[in-house]
């Protein structure tokens, strides 16, 4: 009720002060939630607000001030018909000054006279300006105030009930842009700690990987190998020494054919942990050697399409490393669903991004029918290539249907880098 009241009381006063020479207050109304909505930079946003409420109330000087959150300090975050030297040691407590009550009252002011008001701040200013009449509106979201409007002007003015809702509805707008802003800086900030904590939490897996590997393949494979090697040396003994015992000779052949087969399975793990040429040389050919050593055995043939050779001028380190392991989940699909014949890998830049695509000509699957929520068995692999690219920024998206194979591609804004790259090749030609 009270708001349909308070509505109606706007539409009457629009209609009153048609032949008026200003905008009806709707109009202004109206002006400022376009740009909350067409505008995405708060410091426009307010400006407009500013401006509308000036030309609402006669204004000639004016201000938006902040409430710090750290703080609970109001200063000026824009202004108008203010100076540098006004406003940029302002700083207000909650209560202090006009300002400071709408802050801490959540109400707007009007004062008919601010310069005979007990608490009127910069008073030599206003007695300078000629200032009569005084708005300060709150700026709230959710009931919280994040900061006021102060508008002044140089000519007395009655303000009457349908104007106080009109600088409440203003200011509700505004600090609602306000708190979305704020809301937005939050999670952008969220975000850069969330990968930033990602890319020491891969960089902290992939050391321990390496760590391992370099323990499998330093003691390990290599007490395997030396086992073998002895088990080999025994065989030939008793060939030498003619031991016709052939469960003996027989239980020795199948120790020496399991030894050799875990010292291969080991080294295949260390390769899984940590591959070489990842370090050595670099994505691509860790990506070409590892579909071909994964996918040829089974009879699947892999296809290469590179646009470029090597990546570390343009991949951080934690981007190659996700990648790789992305790439690994794709080809680990193929070999384990995808009843393939051939596999085609893609390395291309397109559109300020670097693209990985990883594509099969096997039986496909209706990707509507795959859970989103990671939970065991049906997707999760696929579930796992996505988190995997969101925590270096990246999209992981797949394209397949029933029959007509499968097409997994990730997409790592590079665009920037690529440019830099171009550039340092073009000055290493000249």
């Amino acid at each position: 009720m009270k708001s349909n009241k308070a509505a109606t009381e706007l539409l009457n006063y629009c209609l009153s002060k048609k032949d008026e020479n200003r905008a009806c207050p709707l109009v202004l109304l109206s002006r400022v939630a376009s740009a909350i909505s067409g505008l995405s930079n708060l410091e426009a946003i307010l400006s407009i607000g500013l401006n509308t409420t000036l030309e609402l109330v006669d204004g000639t000087a004016g201000g938006i001030m902040l409430l710090d959150e750290d703080s609970g300090l109001l200063s000026y975050r824009l202004y108008r018909g203010l100076s540098d030297e006004q406003v940029e040691q302002l700083y207000l407590r909650l209560g202090e000054g006009i300002a400071g009550k709408v802050a801490e009252s959540g109400k707007v002011i009007i004062v008919d006279d601010i310069s005979s008001d007990a608490d009127a701040i910069k008073t030599h200013f206003v007695s300078a300006q000629g200032l009569r009449t005084f708005v300060s509106i709150p700026l709230q979201a959710k009931e919280r105030v994040l900061g006021v409007m102060n508008c002044a002007s140089q000519t007395l003015r009655r303000f009457t009930e349908a104007d106080a809702h009109l600088l409440h509805s203003i200011g509700d707008q505004l600090g609602i842009a306000i708190e979305h802003t704020r809301l937005g800086e939050r999670l952008k900030k969220s975000r850069e700690k969330y990968r930033l904590l990602a890319r020491q939490i891969i960089l902290a897996q992939e050391e321990e990987r390496k760590r391992i590997a370099r323990e499998l393949h330093d003691e390990t494979s290599q007490t395997l190998a030396g086992l073998a090697l002895n088990l080999q040396a025994l065989i030939e003994m008793v060939d030498m020494l003619g031991i016709k015992n052939e469960q003996f000779k027989t239980m020795l052949k199948k120790t020496h054919a399991s030894t050799v087969r875990v010292n291969i399975e080991v080294s295949r793990l260390i390769a899984d942990l940590r591959p070489v040429l990842l370090d050595i040389l670099g994505l691509v050919p860790a990506i070409r050697q590892y579909a071909e050593t994964s996918l040829t055995p089974l009879g699947i043939r892999p296809h290469f399409e590179f646009a470029l050779e090597e990546t570390k001028t343009i991949l951080q380190q934690e981007e190659e490393v996700a990648l790789f392991r992305w790439l690994q989940s794709a080809i680990g699909n193929v070999v384990q669903h995808a009843q393939a014949k051939h596999v085609i890998i893609s390395l291309q830049f397109e559109d300020g991004n670097l693209v990985l695509r990883v594509s099969d000509d096997g039986r496909g699957f209706d990707v509507s029918k795959i859970p989103e929520t990671g939970e065991r068995g049906r997707g999760y692999g696929l579930f796992n290539m996505h988190e995997r690219m969101k925590l270096i920024g990246a999209i992981c998206s797949v394209h397949s249907e029933p029959r007509k194979g499968t097409m997994v591609r990730a997409t790592i804004p590079v665009g920037e880098r690529w440019k830099s790259r171009k550039a340092g090749a073009r000055y290493a030609e000249d």
